[in-house]
């Protein structure tokens, strides 16, 4: 699991690992991973990680196999956010803040899940027949982002666009893939909104009126982890919420 050292992914946390899940858990945030690693019941592996260096995931992927025996299942919520306009002041968009939010956002989910669906292809199949499960996390901004979020917009996008086509690589594997587009939650990454910026979100708020929990992107995840049947698909979690320009 990634991200999981706040947010969205230590939410997350909490929720497997009261149902007994023992978890892999990455962050780039060392003391923040330890803090929520001994704050889950039971028995976890908590790793400082870059997702976007192959060395170091494949030696968490390695360090998590070897254990808890298997892994079944991956939840990228590491994350990023941006806020630059394609020119502003005369001045164009900022090339490497571009690649940076692409790189962390796009290229680092890709990484992860990419390493573990090699180990996972080796577990036995379950009784439904799968031998994993993977859930990314892509955000409503892929379809009606703000102004100065093209960036953001465009790594989150992609991560909805390539749902369908991971499901369809690892289905002869037994693998399921599944993204999730959250709106407005309540983390630490709103908390740095300017305030005429979460005002702008705010009106779009449908029913209920106001932003999500952490634990309902859980309780998300929990269900698509849970549920077979659910594959290929990019779901938002948002309330109903619609981004105005």
């Amino acid at each position: 699991m990634t991200g999981a050292a706040s947010g969205l992914g230590r939410a997350t946390a909490e929720l497997l690992a009261e149902q007994g899940a023992r978890l892999v858990l990455l962050d780039m945030n060392g003391q923040g991973l330890e803090r929520a690693r001994s704050d889950l019941p039971g028995n976890h592996l908590a790793l400082q990680t870059d997702i976007c260096n192959p060395e170091e995931v494949k030696a968490a992927v390695q360090a998590g196999a070897a254990a808890f025996g298997e892994l079944r299942f991956v939840v990228n919520c590491a994350g990023v956010p941006s806020a630059a306009k394609t020119v502003s002041r005369g001045v164009a968009h900022d090339l490497e803040l571009w690649n940076r939010i692409v790189a962390i956002n796009l290229t680092g989910s890709f990484n992860v899940l990419r390493l573990a669906a090699e180990k996972m292809i080796h577990n036995p199949v379950d009784a439904q027949g799968e031998r994993g499960v993977i859930v990314n996390t892509s955000s409503i901004a892929a379809f009606d982002g703000l102004k100065g979020q093209a960036a953001y917009s465009a790594s989150k996008a992609a991560i909805a666009g390539m749902t369908l086509p991971i499901a369809r690589d690892l289905a002869e594997y037994g693998i399921r893939c599944m993204a999730i587009a959250p709106g407005v939650f309540e983390t630490e990454l709103t908390m740095n909104v300017p305030q005429k910026g979460m005002e702008a979100m705010e009106k779009g708020f449908l029913c209920p009126k106001r932003s999500g929990l952490p634990a309902e992107f859980a309780a998300m995840v929990q269900t698509i982890l849970a549920n077979s049947y659910i594959n290929g698909t990019c779901y938002r979690l948002d309330g109903g919420t619609r981004f105005a320009p």
